[in-house]
């Protein structure tokens, strides 16, 4: 009988430390704070997770601890998925809400906290005043979206002279497209690609102030011309993409303005 009771009292205080050990992991996760380096945020909030528009402001601050201050006078407007949102993988894990993960081709646009990457595009340059690297497309360039390739959800450009592998046409960059003239890389599932969960999201110029996108933030051309001119590498920008509700409630744990 003692040795059934000092079993069990073991094996409670095992699964007590384990349980808290959870918790701890669990508590850090969820007040995963955003970096000291990070001076700049693009904020989108939408009004529910089945929502395809929504508000967008940017926000920067001089330094760690200082507070942060919006950078337009107004709030600008923005498309999102045609489906809503749903979790992506960014750089914070996403509480259990029940709201499921993006995946492949759903129609819902990433929420989540995410660094930026490559800036795109098919035009000579970017806009004027731009600090952020360019990279401008042309016809031997690829973004991959199938998730049985190796360069899934990266960019890739192929060297003709090597021959044109057979899954290029299918992948290559649009050029004249209108909506794509430049393309802000936001770095959902990158770190690393997740093969399924999701690929080629960026912000670029909206088909309409009404057609959605495939997952995409999306703009008027004036907007996306300011929000590219602002970003600064230096000031290490991130972008913040969150039901109303939910941004209310993790703000304070991961550190957004």
């Amino acid at each position: 009988m003692q040795y059934q009771k000092i079993c069990r009292q073991k094996k409670c205080r095992a699964a007590f430390l384990l349980t808290g050990l959870l918790s701890f992991i669990l508590l850090s996760e969820s007040h995963a704070q955003l970096g000291r380096a990070v001076r700049q945020v693009i904020v989108t909030q939408a009004a529910t997770w089945n929502s395809n528009t929504a508000s967008l402001q940017c926000w920067q601050r001089g330094g760690a601890g200082q507070p942060w201050q919006p950078v337009f006078e107004k709030a600008v407007p923005v498309l999102l998925g045609k489906k809503g949102l749903a979790w992506g993988r960014g750089v914070f894990n996403p509480p259990q809400n029940g709201i499921p993960a993006k995946i492949e081709k759903d129609w819902k646009a990433p929420a989540g906290v995410f660094q930026l990457g490559s800036l795109f595009g098919y035009a000579t340059t970017p806009p004027g005043g731009a600090r952020w690297p360019y990279i401008q497309v042309g016809p031997w360039d690829a973004y991959v979206d199938d998730s049985n390739s190796p360069y899934y959800n990266r960019h890739v450009r192929i060297d003709p002279r090597q021959g044109v592998p057979p899954w290029f046409e299918k992948q290559k960059m649009r050029l004249g497209d209108s909506a794509y003239k430049w393309m802000l890389e936001i770095r959902h599932n990158q770190q690393p690609a997740a093969p399924g969960y999701g690929s080629a999201i960026f912000f670029h110029v909206r088909r309409g102030p009404d057609k959605p996108s495939a997952g995409c933030t999306t703009m008027a051309e004036a907007d996306l011309t300011r929000l590219i001119r602002w970003v600064d590498p230096a000031a290490a920008p991130h972008y913040v993409l969150l039901p109303k509700a939910d941004y209310a409630a993790l703000r304070g744990a991961w550190g957004l303005p």
